[in-house]
């Protein structure tokens, strides 16, 4: 994949470009973002007043201390005084938040987005420890609704805090499921096999593949701490694998393990090269590869920066500032990059049907020598901005669009492609239950839009589905629950080798943190029982 995930800012598209290595994906531009403040419950209106029952309700692992998370985020859902829920949004300001340590000085980042469908998230990112926290949550009028005030002694973690808890406490706290039916069913493939040496495979690797066109990682995590030795010439995306390991190895107590991670967009293990069933952790998953896939570097990112750096993220597309159903454009919109020959097709039927389809180009790589054909090209829009319109379409780019679940997690319909690539999650959703599939050859997508027209509300019930799915499943406690379960599982089906100084690996040092206040013997729910 060839930047899947569009991002706008003062004029600049964000890109990674993978445009000179195919398989390995290297950072071509890197800016440092202020979050944008959406849709935030701090706007002023001239609304009148909306009757807000203090029986509205308020859940979330950010109403757990315990659970430290980069940003930490609950949801509202607002409730009348007749004890109705709200299903439409009763104003982005109807509701205010307010978070604030209960002594001394602790800068926080906080917003409440508005989700327009009578529910709120709200989400705060601490930058260093607070010594006690109050959540408060108000109507206009300043009364306290959804069991606010939240009041928490004690001290609370920041991310950068390295506490670890027992790897059992912090599942427990994290409410992970006892596992995920990818991670079963991409280990399953390898379980006959015996413990794996992950020291013969990177070396198998390494002999295999040339380092201009593959980039991999050897990982090993042994007491605690994490070690690494890389292959290939452009092995950037390293560092996100770095910084969620490290992330976790700060949170909780994670086992003796090794592993090789693909740094690019291809799978590794083909299925159709003889001898080549090696176990290899992937962004990406193929039909016919054996790759073992985790979350996308993506929305791995995205889980660790959000409010931070990144501006699109899981939390932030569910609150556009975009029509509700009723009022989207109805049509089908599309920007992305020339990387598979779909997309200029798909240009072509926007010609052909612009009352359906409003699709283009943004850049042009792999077809250079057609760009008079489907050019010229068209600006990049903000991504939040796709939302306008009633119906998203999710087309491969070299490998899985890495857009889905930004797509899923909003409130359009999506149309997706047939595709022998697919993330972690895809295996979970079904078709016309979730999103409406379109042949690989878009054949049919001309025909699949126009039943969404005249089914309108059997496909806001399918898009409903879709963003349900992806709110409940694909957050960032999810994204760390899989990377633990993985991980966890995959220690028991390897052997750990020992290593010298002189076998290349290096230690990967943790994020130093700079407030001092980290004291994990006083911090709410970090003590440890002996």
């Amino acid at each position: 994949m060839l930047l899947e995930k569009i991002g706008f800012v003062d004029g600049f598209e964000i890109m990674r470009d993978s445009s000179y290595f195919p398989n390995c994906l290297l950072l071509s531009i890197w800016l440092l973002l202020s979050v944008p403040v959406l849709n935030s419950a701090s706007a002023s209106t001239s609304s009148p007043p909306v009757d807000i029952s203090p029986h509205s309700i308020a859940w979330g692992p950010g109403l757990d201390p315990s659970v430290v998370l980069p940003a930490r985020y609950f949801f509202i859902q607002a409730v009348d005084s007749s004890g109705q829920n709200y299903t439409a949004s009763p104003g982005a300001s109807a509701l205010q938040l307010s978070i604030d340590s209960l002594r001394g000085r602790c800068p926080i980042f906080q917003e409440l987005l508005d989700r327009k469908d009578g529910t709120y998230l709200a989400r705060y990112r601490l930058y260093e420890p607070c010594d006690g926290l109050q959540i408060a949550i108000t109507t206009e009028n300043g009364q306290h609704v959804a069991g606010s005030p939240f009041v928490f002694e004690g001290k609370v973690m920041h991310a950068d805090c390295d506490c670890p808890v027992a790897a059992e406490k912090w599942k427990e706290l994290s409410q992970c499921p006892l596992t995920y039916s990818q991670i079963d069913r991409d280990l399953e493939q390898f379980a006959p096999s015996g413990k794996y040496n992950m020291s013969e495979v990177f070396e198998a690797l390494s002999s295999r593949f040339h380092p201009q066109s593959a980039c991999f990682c050897y990982y090993m995590i042994k007491n605690q701490r994490l070690y690494k030795k890389c292959f290939g010439e452009h092995v950037g995306f390293a560092m996100f694998m770095d910084q969620l390991i490290l992330l976790l190895l700060r949170r909780t107590k994670l086992p003796d393990v090794e592993f090789v991670v693909n740094l690019g967009d291809y799978p590794l293990s083909a299925k159709y090269r003889k001898g080549n069933k090696m176990p290899v952790f992937s962004w990406c998953g193929a039909d016919d590869h054996y790759d073992i896939v985790m979350p996308t570097y993506d929305v791995t990112e995205s889980s660790l920066h959000a409010m931070d750096r990144v501006s699109l993220d899981m939390l932030s597309v569910q609150a556009t500032q975009t029509p509700v159903w009723q009022e989207k454009i109805p049509k089908a919109f599309w920007r992305g990059r020339d990387a598979r020959e779909e997309r200029l097709k798909l240009v072509q039927l926007g010609r052909n049907n612009s009352d359906l389809i409003d699709a283009g180009l943004t850049h042009f790589f792999f077809f250079r020598d057609q760009e008079s054909l489907y050019g010229p090209t068209v600006p990049s829009v903000n991504f939040f901005q796709f939302f306008q319109y009633k119906y998203q379409l999710n087309l491969d780019g070299t490998v899985a669009a890495y857009r889905f679940p930004y797509l899923l997690a909003g409130d359009s319909l999506v149309f997706k492609q047939e595709s022998a690539y697919y993330e972690h999650f895809y295996h979970d959703l079904q078709p016309w239950t979730h999103y409406i599939p379109v042949r690989r050859d878009l054949d049919d997508l001309v025909e699949q839009l126009q039943w969404a027209r005249s089914h309108d509300e059997e496909a806001q019930r399918i898009a409903k589905r879709g963003s349900d799915y992806a709110r409940e499943n694909l957050l960032p406690v999810n994204v760390f629950c899989y990377y633990v379960l993985l991980f966890e599982k995959w220690s028991s089906m390897t052997v750990m080798n020992s290593y010298s100084a002189d076998d290349g690996f290096a230690a990967v040092p943790q994020v130093p943190e700079k407030s001092g206040k980290c004291d994990c013997g006083n911090n709410i729910g970090f003590k440890e029982e002996l």
